[in-house]
Formats: structure tokens, C-alpha cells, sequence
């Protein structure tokens, strides 16, 4: 039965609508900076109240939640906290410096994260050294690490499900203020990037700090759980692209095949 303009039209119609409603949750998903914040992200529930000296002692809590610490100034304080697959964390620090009246001059501060295997990972922006100077009462730090992989190369550094470390420490400053008391206020939050970061493999246990024992993971993990099985939002996008390559090849059919035969031309023998 030929394809009249009329059922071509209702055609294209149907299709369009079906790939709205397929692309519509993977424009939400997937965009960018306007995805919206993980759960965790919203809030700030209380965390811990100190911080480790080292990678074995770091102090745990779970993105939302806002860790402190009563420190001395030259001190290394750690803290970890769970990072899972499509999720891009930031890290954001806060650092009450002691009296301008007791210090002797300017000070540098930095924040470093690393991964589960304790490799640093480089902060896509935001502002991980800063110098304050004297009378400066207050220093904010912040890191935006890139969206974590379910799974990559072994040569590569990317950033993988499992643990991520915090260290926070003053880089600079006179001798005479090293020991003084100091305080800060630290917390993770993550946009969602969705399926364009999952791969089609995955790691067997994420990179936990004793994930030889089925206990610690879980223990470790975010408060929803590790993310696992089959499905991302990547087949969204497949199904979608299935339905508008139907469409654009009707549509190409409904052009090229012309009008048939001419009413004025008999049928041969």
C-alpha cells in the first residue's frame, strides 16, 4: 500500500513524540553543568569532628556531610569519603586561621585528593593553593576532580569507583606561627555526569582501603550503595538514536519513491 502524505505525516508525528519522550530523561541526565546535584549534595548533616594524620588514620564521612577539625598550624589533617561511577566531586575547605595579632606574616594552604590506590588526581578547576595574608581571617580551597569511570586502563590515572583522600595542609608560612591553632570545615558534593562515563567494564570490588573484606566495602560505600549491573542511561541514547534513524529512513523512502504511475498511462500487458 503506497505511503500517502497524510500517514507519512502521522508517521513522522508518532515517531517524534516517541523520541522526545526517550530523549527527554537523557538530556536531564546527561547535561552537564546544569544536571542536577546528587542527593548528598544538598545537604550538610554532621560529620566527623576530627581529621587523621595519615592515609591509614583518615578520618571517614559520606558526600553532604561536613567534616571539622581543631588542628595546629603545620599539621597534616586526611579525611576520605566514597566517590561512585558518573559522579563528579568537588571538594571545598575552609580554613579559620588563628589571630592576625598572633601571626608574623602571609601563609599558603592546599588541599590534595587522591584515589582509593592513593594516586593524586588532578582538580579540573577551582582553587587548591592559596596564599592569605596576614590580617586574612578565613581561606577557602576547593577541587572539582573529573567524573568518575567504571573502569579504565591501567596505565591511565582516571578516576575510578572506591575511597577518595583529602589532605589539607599549610604549604607556607614564618617559622614562628608553626604550632599555632587553627580550625576547618570541609565537604564533598558531586553532579551527576550519568552514562557518558560508564564503560562496558567494571571493577571487581572498588578501590577501598581493605576491600579484601566484603565488610569494608560496604561499610566505605555511599549511602545508596555501589552503583552495579547492566543498565546506564547510554541505552537511552541508543534507543533514541534507533527511533530517529526509522524516521529519517521513511522519510527518505517518502521522497525518493515519487508519486507511481501516472493515471493517464494503461497498465502494459
Amino acid at each position: 500500500m503506497p505511503i500517502t502524505s497524510r500517514t507519512f505525516g502521522r508517521l513522522t508525528a508518532g515517531l517524534a513524540l516517541a523520541g522526545a519522550a526517550l530523549l527527554g530523561p537523557a538530556a536531564a541526565t546527561g547535561s552537564a553543568d546544569t544536571a542536577t546535584p546528587s542527593p548528598s549534595s544538598t545537604a550538610k548533616e554532621a560529620g566527623p569532628t576530627e581529621a587523621g594524620t595519615s592515609f591509614r588514620t583518615a578520618a571517614f564521612f559520606r558526600q553532604g556531610q561536613e567534616a571539622t577539625a581543631q588542628a595546629s598550624t603545620g599539621d597534616y589533617l586526611y579525611w576520605v569519603f566514597p566517590a561512585d561511577t558518573g559522579q563528579r566531586p568537588t571538594v571545598a575547605a575552609t580554613v579559620t586561621l588563628p589571630d592576625a595579632a598572633l601571626r608574623h606574616g602571609s601563609s599558603a594552604w592546599r588541599i590534595d585528593v587522591y584515589d582509593g590506590l592513593r594516586r593524586r588526581q588532578a582538580c579540573m578547576y577551582g582553587m587548591q593553593n592559596r596564599v592569605a595574608a596576614t590580617d586574612t581571617a578565613t581561606v577557602q580551597l576547593s577541587c572539582t576532580l573529573r567524573p568518575v569511570r567504571a573502569a579504565a586502563d591501567t596505565w591511565s590515572d582516571d578516576p575510578l569507583p572506591g575511597s577518595y583522600f583529602v589532605r589539607l595542609t599549610v604549604t607556607g608560612l614564618p617559622e614562628e606561627d608553626l604550632g599555632q591553632p587553627f580550625s576547618a570545615r570541609l565537604t564533598a558534593t558531586s553532579l551527576d555526569k550519568g552514562g557518558a562515563y560508564a564503560t562496558d567494564g567494571s571493577l571487581s570490588v572498588p578501590l577501598v582501603p581493605g576491600a579484601s573484606t566484603p565488610e569494608t566495602v560496604e561499610a566505605r560505600a555511599p549511602e545508596d550503595g555501589w552503583s552495579g549491573g547492566w543498565w546506564s542511561d547510554r541505552w537511552i541514547w541508543t534507543a533514541a538514536g534507533g527511533v530517529l534513524a526509522a524516521l529519517a529512513g521513511i522519510g527518505g523512502y517518502v521522497l525518493t519513491r515519487g508519486s507511481g504511475r501516472p493515471g493517464r498511462v494503461p497498465p502494459t500487458a
